[in-house]
């Protein structure tokens, strides 16, 4: 399996990890390379990364609340070979199977899965959560300044973010990444 950034991966750990990718990617219906993407621009692929503005943990981030919702914590995920936490990972993305169009979507569901098929000019917000409040809180993401993230702002930070390179590897849905598993 070609997988982008799997130098990141402890080599202990690196063939336990690939076999997984694999598993979950296919169980998923996407592109493996779209969850190390998000996975790399979230944690830089580190299952022991931590922010400590808010206390997320791990290779996407998960959230303390999250972390519990899933039956786990975010010290305990700190603890786990990244192998270990891609079940996590694919407990988190599982009700979304289906709904993946691309590498945007995946990052969305780990962003703001409210998010997810909406249209570009929609605005990020819920009932709980101002619109003002994610702008000010992710002012890289928005671009324009005007205190509002829409789709399309995402899509061109992400687009940014990882680089058109990587980018133009990680536009199609091909399972050809199966074919040379180990």
């Amino acid at each position: 399996m070609n997988l982008l950034y799997i130098d990141k991966i402890q080599q202990d750990d690196r063939q336990a990890f690939i076999n997984k990718m694999s598993d979950i990617s296919i169980k998923l219906k996407i592109n493996p390379n779209w969850l190390m993407v998000v996975m790399n621009s979230e944690s830089n692929l580190n299952p022991k990364a931590y922010n400590s503005m808010g206390g997320a943990s791990g290779l996407i981030q998960f959230m303390p609340s999250t972390a519990i919702s899933l039956g786990t914590t975010t010290t305990a995920l700190r603890n786990m070979k990244a192998s270990e936490q891609l079940d996590y990972v694919y407990k988190y993305f599982k009700p979304y199977t289906g709904k993946f169009k691309g590498a945007y979507d995946v990052y969305l569901v780990t962003f703001f899965p409210l998010a997810v098929g909406k249209p570009d000019n929609w605005v990020f917000e819920t009932s709980h959560l101002k619109r003002t409040t994610i702008a000010r809180q992710n002012p890289a993401i928005d671009l324009n300044k005007d205190s509002q993230i829409t789709i399309a702002e995402f899509k061109k930070w992400f687009a940014k973010r990882i680089g058109e390179e990587v980018l133009k590897q990680i536009v199609s849905n091909d399972f050809f990444f199966f074919k040379d598993k180990k």
